[in-house]
């Protein structure tokens, strides 16, 4: 289980998922839904994107969960969940993160992955604020990911 909020999938996610799907023989990239934060793109289109950026991924698959991630991986039957970690800032959060989950459900592991340098400092909201300010975003997303970005900032909803 991968799970994030993928707001949008970023190319480093894309790179997690590739290289998850090299360890596992499963893997479910799920797309977190909170009913109280609006995201930059609804869930639906999340899903949408996150399946478009991964479809070469042959034993991936995109979901969408809400409530506690070890609940879902439960019902999924998933016994790993895989997280990114990118640079320093990201440890102290994702250490506390896996703690509680471990507390929480023992039986599933936490996996922690680390992107390639290119990636590194890339995140969603990189890639929104890039866009919002109608700078050049898209070497950080796939082809896809940038048309919708695009089509959204030009909409005015970013």
């Amino acid at each position: 289980m991968y799970p994030g909020s993928f707001d949008p999938i970023t190319l480093g996610h894309v790179d997690i998922t590739e290289r998850a799907a090299r360890l596992f023989d499963r893997v479910i990239l799920a797309v977190g839904r909170h009913p109280s934060k609006r995201g930059f793109f609804d869930v639906d289109e999340r899903i949408r994107l996150a399946e478009l950026s991964i479809a070469h991924v042959p034993n991936a698959t995109v979901s969408s969960f809400s409530g506690l991630v070890v609940e879902f991986c439960r019902a999924q039957g998933a016994r790993i969940l895989v997280r990114g970690l990118r640079a320093t800032g990201d440890f102290e959060p994702e250490f506390q993160m896996g703690l509680a989950n471990r507390d929480l459900a023992p039986e599933i592991e936490t996996v922690f992955l680390i992107p390639p340098a290119s990636h590194m400092y890339v995140s969603s909201s990189l890639v929104r604020e890039i866009a919002g300010h109608r700078g050049d975003f898209t070497r950080y997303v796939s082809d896809v990911v940038a048309d919708a970005v695009r089509a959204r900032v030009r909409a005015g909803d970013p």
